[in-house]
């Protein structure tokens, strides 16, 4: 009789360290399919590796460059708002725009007809967060539009990819830099550089943003020395014959085939003496006018100035 209920007790053992065992087990497993990441709404659990994105925070770029997946987009152009910008078109793939990133809100039903495993947002989009989260973990990044670096970097951190933005970023700025020698070598080390978007007859100048920074932070190309001053995120705008007094050797101009049409017939703008000179590059503002805000249109950018600039 005591043999039986030895073997009972025994039996019972083994048997609750083995539930307890398959438990641990599943937890450790667990643990490995997802982490816990930090975001605007507080902490929020994610899987460690998704296999289908949507993201409507503008950081589709960031995404692709870390080698994550993204299937739903709002990265669109911003001059043709329904499709992503064009040198972006091979690499989204088959990935659908589901709404403008900028923009308050997106489309909801498109984003769960993806059956997402995980969702990217913007504070910007607060109304449909919690619609969002009934569809798949959601993480609310803090608006870094207007810091491309930075935003970079926070996306890595979802993933604990920091050293793999990191590596980018160096290959990034060490291309930049010897682009802009290469530039300088041929055009001469004081030419100065001016970067703006034509519209309507005037011009917005960038002076601490967008694509002006590419060339005066990253390239080290100089900019004239009256430059207009921008105190905000606004860029700073001036007149055709502004843009004369500032008198730059080259000027880089963004602008619509209207505004193209406009510059050709203007008397005034034949006479600024960076244009007499031919020292004038023109470019698309679809899709070049919100290219440097984003990290792989940003290093294209690199090469379309050498080549424009050193013909």
């Amino acid at each position: 009789m005591k043999k039986i209920k030895v073997l009972a007790v025994l039996t019972l053992a083994l048997t609750t360290f083995g539930l307890i065992g398959c438990s641990s087990n599943e937890a450790e497993k667990q643990d490995k399919d997802t982490r816990v990441v930090e975001t605007v709404k507080g902490e929020v659990k994610i899987p460690t590796k998704p296999k289908k994105i949507v993201d409507i925070s503008g950081s589709s770029e960031e995404l692709l460059l870390l080698g994550q997946t993204v299937v739903g987009t709002a990265n669109v152009d911003s001059y043709d708002t329904e499709n992503v910008p064009s040198y972006m078109k091979d690499l989204l793939g088959d990935a659908k725009v589901v709404g403008h990133s900028m923009m308050e809100t997106a489309d909801i039903e498109a984003i769960l007809a993806l059956e997402p495993d995980l969702i990217i947002m913007a504070p910007r989009q607060e109304e449909i967060y919690d619609q969002l989260k009934e569809i798949a973990p959601t993480v609310m990044l803090e608006d870094k539009s207007n810091n491309w670096e930075a935003k970079l970097t926070d996306v890595a951190k979802l993933f604990g990819q920091e050293d793999k933005a990191k590596a980018w970023l160096d290959a990034y700025y060490k291309k930049a830099e010897e682009l802009g020698k290469e530039i300088k070598s041929a055009k001469g080390e004081d030419a100065t550089y001016l970067t703006v978007l034509s519209s309507s007859g005037s011009f917005m100048v960038f002076s601490e943003g967008g694509i002006g920074t590419v060339l005066k932070e990253d390239m080290k190309l100089p900019q004239p020395t009256n430059m207009p001053k921008q105190d905000s995120i606004t860029l700073p705008t001036v007149t055709m014959e502004g843009l004369s007094e500032i008198d730059a050797d080259h000027i880089i101009v963004i602008a619509t085939q209207s505004d193209k049409a406009d510059l050709k017939a203007s008397s005034v703008w034949s006479e600024i003496r960076a244009v007499k000179e031919g020292n004038v590059t023109i470019l698309n503002a679809s899709p070049y006018f919100s290219q440097a805000y984003n990290p792989i249109g940003r290093e294209l950018i690199l090469e379309s100035i050498k080549d424009s600039v050193i013909k």
